[in-house]
C-alpha cells in the first residue's frame, strides 16, 4: 500500500453473482466477473451519472466539470469518474465540495493510486463515503490497455454519461461509445470550434448526443 491511510478500509470483493453486485453493471454484456471495492459498496446501487473528459483540459472544462458535478451531487446523485488528471479530477472535487459521494473507477489494483498526485483525492473520496472500484486484482499495474477496458465500467455503473471536453481521439469517446452500446443516455458539453478539446464533444453533439447548456439545470 502506498501509505497507511487505507489500512482501516478493507478491500471487498464482489462477484457477479453476489447480491451486492451493482444491478446497472449486471445489465451489460461484458460486465466484469469480479469487482474490487475500497470504501462504501452501498453507493454502487444508487443512481449515478458519469462525468468524463480529457486529461489536458482547459479552465473552461475544469469549471464546467466541477459545477455539473456539484449540482448533481446536491440532488443526491452519485458521480462516477476515473480519477484521472483533468476533467475526472474536477468532477470528483466538485462532488466532494457539495458534500456528495463519488465513485472512482481505476485501471489497476487497489494497493496503489494512479496518478500519484491524486492520492489525497482518493483518501477524501473514501473518507466521505464514496468508493474506489477496479476489476483488476491487487498488484495489477496501470498498464495502457487496461484504461479503455475500465471505461465500460464507468458508463456501465451510470444511467448516463456526460462528456465535458474531448479531443478528436480522446479516451473519453471510448466511454461515450460504451454508453451508447449499453443503452445509456449520452450528454456532451459544447465548446469553441477553435479548441482542440472540443472537437470530440462537438462531434458527439452533431451525431445525436444531448447538449448540456446549463450547469444548474441538468435533467438527469
Amino acid at each position: 500500500m502506498e501509505g497507511d491511510v487505507f489500512i482501516k478500509y478493507n478491500i471487498q470483493e464482489i462477484n457477479e453473482t453476489d447480491i451486492d453486485y451493482p444491478y446497472l453493471l449486471s445489465e451489460i454484456k461484458d460486465r466484469p466477473k469480479k469487482l474490487y471495492v475500497l470504501g462504501n459498496i452501498e453507493i454502487l446501487k444508487r443512481k449515478s451519472i458519469a462525468i468524463v473528459g480529457c486529461r489536458d483540459c482547459s479552465n473552461y472544462g475544469k469549471e464546467i466539470a466541477g459545477k455539473i458535478a456539484y449540482n448533481l451531487a446536491k440532488k443526491n446523485i452519485i458521480i462516477v469518474s476515473g480519477l484521472a488528471r483533468g476533467i475526472d479530477t474536477y468532477a470528483h472535487i466538485g462532488t466532494l465540495n457539495a458534500k456528495g459521494k463519488t465513485i472512482a473507477v481505476v485501471a489497476h489494483g487497489l494497493d496503489m493510486i494512479y496518478p500519484k498526485e491524486n492520492y489525497n483525492l482518493a483518501k477524501m473520496i473514501v473518507r466521505s463515503g464514496g468508493a474506489i472500484v477496479s476489476e483488476q486484482p491487487i498488484g495489477a499495474e496501470p498498464i495502457p490497455e487496461n484504461f479503455p477496458k475500465r471505461n465500460r465500467i464507468i458508463s456501465g455503473l451510470s444511467t448516463g454519461t456526460i462528456v465535458v471536453e474531448a479531443r478528436e481521439k480522446s479516451g473519453s469517446l471510448i466511454t461515450a461509445n460504451f454508453a451508447l452500446e449499453q443503452g445509456r443516455n449520452l450528454y456532451a458539453v459544447p465548446g469553441s470550434i477553435f479548441s482542440i478539446n472540443s472537437i470530440g464533444t462537438n462531434n458527439l453533439i452533431k451525431n445525436g448526443a444531448e447538449v448540456i447548456t446549463n450547469c444548474t439545470d441538468f435533467n438527469s
